[in-house]
Parts: structure tokens; sequence; C-alpha cells
């Protein structure tokens, strides 16, 4: 016998489905809304409960985490009252069983329900011993960070491929590092492949190494980064950008660990894990044809996806007193106090360049601000403090047309100084999230080198570098 919860504001269907569950031996209990139904979450031990998604408080999805993180981790079923694609894919996503649609719930709940017990049967015979993660770089205590965390703890303990997903700044490498630190390779090599800057003519070189002779140039023979590889990790990063006459002679590599050097005429063995990272979205790539679906399906054995920074701003404090104590510690100096004002304004941004944005930010900050023993807005970039200061500005109620909804022409801008404050505003901030790189900042932007350097010179930022 089982103990339900059901979460349903449609009173007619809750007792239909209760009545039904109660015929097949389940205690069973109805809360008419998500305030009750959170609250009877966490007064009760419920081995499942079915949620609903509409209900006139808010959404049974934004509501997820409060009926799974209660003390009994029930398994949760989301009813809806009609197919929603993207609700479904944000189920599934969240950890829910199953999900049903309302007109089929009577006929279609035994099956995943019998599932989704026989499951918590088996969970429950499970020891999980705790896992003390190695996780200096990684700062962050949000629920999105605790879950990319348990991801770690997974991935760490296995040996499959793990694909590490993110936009740029999200800190791909060091996920990828840290799996590599609290696995059973910990102790041989972590072997970084740049795909993006590998040159094209000698990626095969550089990957598989070539005996001496092998071609104009090749006076001795060299070890590839496959080879260096053996017994531990091998870290493609940005694979997304490795070219794809070179993606079919790599899957095998991929899948036999066998290679053959560059004129060599033996085959030789490395034993190496693959954790790959991009910010690309692979499957469109594959759908595209730009990347291979064989190869994606091979690095994807398991799957660690980094929310951008906007997602967890509850980190940003901890983020920021981490930055700030390892630069004081860097110039032995006393460590400096936080204005809370400080805090609203790195708050209020956005971040598109994520987790290396911020810390770029603060050390710029630091620099201009390293002889005060407490830092305040003011010692934040204008960018930041501009666009703090704009959100705070209330419209002009002495410029608000009474008798329509159309804003006064009069109070805008001309059209060309307001488009040259926003591409200034943009260059700067790409150029801080690039690290000067014009590379970097190309492939952000999308836009061409000569068109990069035509707005450098236009706005007078700072030389970026080649």
């Amino acid at each position: 016998m089982a103990n339900i919860l059901i979460v349903d504001d449609d009173s007619m269907l809750a007792e239909m489905l209760a009545s039904h569950l109660t015929r097949a031996n389940h205690r069973v209990e109805i809360a008419a809304s998500l305030t009750v139904g959170i609250n009877r979450a966490r007064d009760d031990a419920f081995d499942v409960i079915f949620l609903d998604v509409q209900f006139p408080e808010g959404s049974g999805l934004d509501a997820f985490s409060h009926f799974s993180e209660v003390t009994s981790q029930p398994e949760i079923i989301i009813m809806t009252g009609c197919g929603d694609p993207d609700g479904a894919k944000k189920a599934i996503q969240l950890g829910a069983w199953s999900y049903l649609e309302k007109p089929h719930v009577l006929r279609d709940l035994l099956l995943p329900l019998t599932r989704a017990l026989q499951y918590r049967e088996e969970k429950k015979k499970i020891t999980v011993v705790p896992v003390a993660l190695k996780r200096n770089t990684i700062i962050g205590k949000s629920p999105l960070m605790l879950h990319c965390l348990d991801q770690l703890a997974k991935a760490a303990s296995s040996d499959a491929s793990v694909l590490v997903t993110g936009e740029t700044g999200t800190g791909k490498e060091i996920f990828a590092r840290a799996i590599h630190d609290n696995s059973n390779r910990s102790q041989q090599a972590f072997v970084v492949v740049d795909c993006a800057s590998l040159p094209e003519n000698l990626i095969e070189s550089t990957l598989f190494g070539h005996v001496r002779g092998a071609f104009t140039g090749a006076d001795r023979t060299t070890t590839g980064l496959i080879k260096m590889a053996h017994g531990g990790t091998l870290f493609l990063d940005e694979i997304g950008e490795l070219p794809e006459k070179i993606q079919k002679t790599f899957l095998r590599v991929l899948q036999e660990h066998q290679y053959r050097p560059i004129g060599g005429v033996k085959e030789e063995y490395s034993d190496f894990r693959v954790i790959a990272a991009t910010n690309r979205n692979l499957d469109q790539a594959a759908a595209a044809g730009t990347f291979r679906p064989d190869m994606l399906f091979r690095l994807r054995s398991f799957s660690l996806h980094l929310p951008p920074l906007r997602e967890r701003k509850e980190d940003i404090r901890l983020l920021t007193r981490h930055f700030l104590d390892r630069l004081c510690d860097r110039l032995k100096i006393a460590y400096k106090g936080i204005a809370d004002e400080f805090f609203e304004y790195l708050m209020a941004h956005e971040w598109p360049g994520n987790v290396r944005e911020l810390q770029q930010t603060l050390e710029q900050v630091f620099a201009n601000a390293v002889h005060h023993p407490t830092l305040f807005a003011y010692h934040l970039p204008e960018r930041i403090r501009i666009y703090k200061t704009l959100e705070r500005i209330q419209p002009n109620p002495a410029k608000t047309p009474i008798s329509d909804d159309r804003p006064i022409l009069s109070a805008l801008p001309p059209w060309k100084d307001f488009k040259t404050e926003v591409e200034k505003a943009y260059l700067q901030q790409l150029l801080d999230c690039a690290e000067g790189s014009i590379m970097e900042a190309c492939r952000i932007s999308g836009l061409s080198r000569a068109r990069l350097y035509q707005l450098v010179n236009l706005h007078g930022t700072a030389v970026i570098k080649p």
C-alpha cells in the first residue's frame, strides 16, 4: 500500500482519481491548492504525488522543487489538462516520473504508478555513500548549482563519456577538471584539446602524433595528445568547432581507443576517458549536417548542463567574496569590506559573460580600488552603474500622454545617437567578455574581423588582441 497525495483544484477529477486509487488499496489525500499541497507534503511522508500543472495561484511545474525536496522525496507524476510539449519536457528535466494528460489519466495511471512504486522500493535498498567532492574552484550553493554538483558526483563515479554544455564563461573546463579530480583517474594526466584553436593542417599530428620523416619538417618523432592522456582524461574543449573531415577519424578513436601516428605502420592503444565541452547546440548542428550525429551519441553518454549566472544569482555574493578574497591573498593585503549597494548593482546585471565576466569585472574593480578598505557601487564599471541607474528611473508623468498609449516622440533621442550609444556599450561588454581576444569576440558576436575593427576604431574602444 502506498501513501499518495493528489494536488489538483479540479475537485471532481481529484475525487474520481482518489476513489480509483483507494480501491487499489492505496492511502490517498487530496489538496485543492499548491499551498495546501506543499504543506501536506512537508507534514507527511508520501510515496507518490499526482501534481496538476494549472492553478489559480501559479504553475505546478514552478512549484515542483517544493514537492521533490521534502523529506520523503516522493516520486512525482505530472497531470495536465492539455498536451504541452514544452511542459512535458520541463517536467522530465525537473525529475518527474511521468507526465499524464487528464483526459486519459484514469486509463493510463496504473502502469506509471506501479513502476514508480517498484523503483521506489528498489531505491530504498540502495545504500548511497556520501561523496566528499573536491570542489575548491566551484563556488555556489543555489539549487541549480547543487544539482550540477550532484550530477558531477555521478559522472565522476563512472567512466562514461561526458558532454558538458553551457554558455561561454559558465565554467565548463572547471567542471571537467573536477570530474577528473574526483574520478579513479585523478592521479593520471588531464589533457586539454582546444578544438577551436587547432590548426586544421596539424590536427591529426597534434592528436595522434607523428614519426620522424612523416612529412616535411618532421625531423623527430612526436607524441600526440591522445597518447599523453593514456590512463587519464582527454578533455575536448569546444568540441563543436572540430572540423567535419576530422570527426569521422576521431570517432573511431573514441570507439576503439586505437589510433595510428602520422607516418606510422602500426596502431597504438590509449586508455583515456573523454570529457567534451561546448557552448553550441550540437543537436541543431547535427540536424544541419555540420556535426556527426554518431559522434554526438558517443560523446553524450552522460550530460551535464551548466546554468548561466543570471539563473543562479543567489551565488553572486559567494562568488564575489571568493574572487575578492583571492585577490587580497595574492597581494597579501587585508580583506575588503563590501557595501550592500555594491551587491545590489551586481545582482541587477544580467552577466552575458557569466562567471568569467563577473571575475574580470571584480579584477577591474580591485585594481581601481586597491587602497580602499571598502568597495562601493561607485567602484563598479560605468556600464553596470548606468544599467542599474536607468532601472531605477521612473517615467516622467509630465511626458506621459493621457489620451492614448503612444509615446511622445520628442522624448526619444535621435536614432543615430541611440544606435551609437547601444553599439558602444555592447562593444565594450563584448571585449570584456572576450578578454580582448578578437577571435573570441568574433565568435561570440558573429561579427567579421574587419567589421569588429571598424567598430573599435569608430567608438574608440580599447585595442584588442589579435
